[in-house]
């Protein structure tokens, strides 16, 4: 009797194994994002993210913002822009100004960046920021744009960018938005700056930015193309629902 028991022990076991190995596969292949080919778009795109955008400077040249807004591709459209507005100590992009007004007029919300010089004090390059770009509520946090470290040590470039995100979170009340590559966060800044929202650019990988914390943009692609802009344009895509992103935008 004892041998039978057992023996049903074991049977139940093996089965509960096989259900739960079965359940977490099926979990995995459904949360794993899945690229589909949009000929319109001219990429591929992950299609379990629901907000998609892109991001523009002066190298897209005019943009024609109505078209941008009206093109949708099946379930795909435009939901979010991030504009460059500066760079270094007095660089301002300058198609900013009108970029940031007309993606305003077509209803996408929009973010604008800073293009972060390793070598200049992080006190200008805020100033140069903070005098060009007026956040209202519904935009996104600013941005800072850092992807080179130059010749400075990684204590120095750290102390540099946190200053840079001090400055600019007492001027707006509200934590920037961090954008670099994923292997450059990895060199330079993790384990610094993780508590501050992280937009990653990582075009090689298929299933998520390749990044051991929490991410909520992701730069996936930098060839796409989009009605109304001439040439390759950045596409993103936003790690949450439509509630995770009004969450998100300036009050």
């Amino acid at each position: 009797m004892a041998k039978k028991k057992n023996k049903n022990n074991a049977k139940l076991i093996v089965f509960v194994t096989v259900m739960l190995a079965l359940t977490a596969g099926v979990f995995y292949y459904a949360s794993k994002p899945k690229f589909v080919h949009y000929a319109d778009f001219g990429i591929d795109i992950p299609v379990n993210y629901t907000i998609h955008g892109i991001d523009v400077s002066k190298y897209q040249s005019s943009i024609d913002w109505e078209d941008v807004r009206n093109m949708q591709i099946r379930q795909i459209n435009i939901g979010f822009c991030f504009i460059k507005a500066t760079e270094g100590a007095d660089d301002v992009d300058p198609r900013f100004k009108r970029n940031w007004r007309s993606a305003k007029e077509m209803g996408i919300a929009r973010g604008a960046y800073h293009f972060f010089n390793p070598y200049r004090a992080a006190r200008v390059q805020a100033q140069n920021f903070i005098s060009e770009v007026k956040l209202q509520p519904g935009d996104m946090p600013p941005v800072l744009d850092v992807e080179q470290a130059g010749t400075l040590s990684k204590d120095v470039l750290q102390q540099r960018v946190r200053d840079w995100l001090i400055l600019v979170e007492q001027r707006y009340n509200v934590k920037p938005i961090i954008y670099t590559g994923a292997d450059f966060y990895a060199k330079y800044l993790a384990g610094k700056f993780d508590d501050y929202p992280l937009w990653v650019a990582h075009y090689l990988a298929k299933n998520k930015p390749r990044v051991k914390r929490d991410w909520n943009f992701w730069q996936h692609n930098e060839a796409g193309h989009v009605n109304g802009i001439t040439g390759f344009v950045d596409f993103n895509v936003f790690n949450g629902d439509s509630a995770d992103f009004q969450q998100l935008l300036i009050k």
